[in-house]
């Protein structure tokens, strides 16, 4: 007899049983790719928030802290290294008479502060310790600093004093004559060195370092 058009139920039931099996599976199957797609792109976000960024400065990393040293601030009133603990220091060693590179490099410094914020500011000093001390008086260095950014702070000491200060950090300065004149120059070291808030050298930026960079550099030391 023809079995054509007769209905096999053997055939069918397996046919049917996948089906339902694969219907039961795919929600599954779809919710862990979603979730894999999550993992992988909460892993691309993370990846890219901790690497370093293009940095601009010179990284250090000290073995021990910045050797304290304490001089005349631009206030009048003795102020030591280890007073701004605490703080992220930005050291700068110059003088009010310098007629290029100072005034250039402060300038950087309050492009620096103003992109940061009077809140990031809280926890940031500039301070800048003459290698003039003969002219550079507390009250003159109160007026050349105010000039660029209120919270700057100058610092001047007896020369020998600042020499120490200053050779720990590469800093080396000479006072010169300039012919047919009865003034003198000082030609000193121009890189503006990050101390960090525990009283560790951590960067050191160039001359010519744009305010904007300092910032980005800043901000990032300030995270790690």
């Amino acid at each position: 007899m023809s079995t054509t058009g007769l209905h096999d139920p053997n055939h069918s039931e397996p046919i049917a049983d996948d089906h339902r099996a694969w219907g039961q599976r795919a929600p599954r199957i779809l919710w862990y790719s979603l979730l894999a797609l999550c993992v992988l792109a909460i892993a691309g976000f993370v990846a890219l928030r901790m690497r370093p960024p293009e940095l601009h400065g010179v990284v250090l990393q000290s073995p021990q802290r910045a050797t304290d040293f304490t001089l005349t601030a631009s206030s009048g009133e003795s102020l030591s290294l280890s007073d701004l603990r605490g703080q992220h220091v930005l050291l700068y060693f110059g003088y009010t008479f310098c007629p290029d590179v100072c005034p250039t490099t402060l300038a950087d410094l309050r492009m620096m502060a103003q992109d940061l914020g009077e809140k990031t500011m809280e926890d940031v000093q500039v301070v800048m310790v003459s290698v003039d001390p003969a002219r550079d008086t507390p009250e003159r260095l109160a007026q050349y600093m105010s000039f660029f950014d209120p919270t700057f702070i100058g610092m001047t000491g007896p020369l020998e004093e600042i020499d120490a200060a200053a050779t720990q950090f590469g800093v080396y300065y000479e006072h010169n004559k300039v012919e047919g004149a009865s003034e003198y120059l000082v030609d000193h070291t121009s890189t503006v060195t990050l101390i960090d808030d525990d009283g560790y050298v951590r960067m050191v930026f160039p001359y010519g370092t744009p305010g904007e960079a300092i910032a980005g550099d800043l901000r990032y030391m300030m995270r790690r």
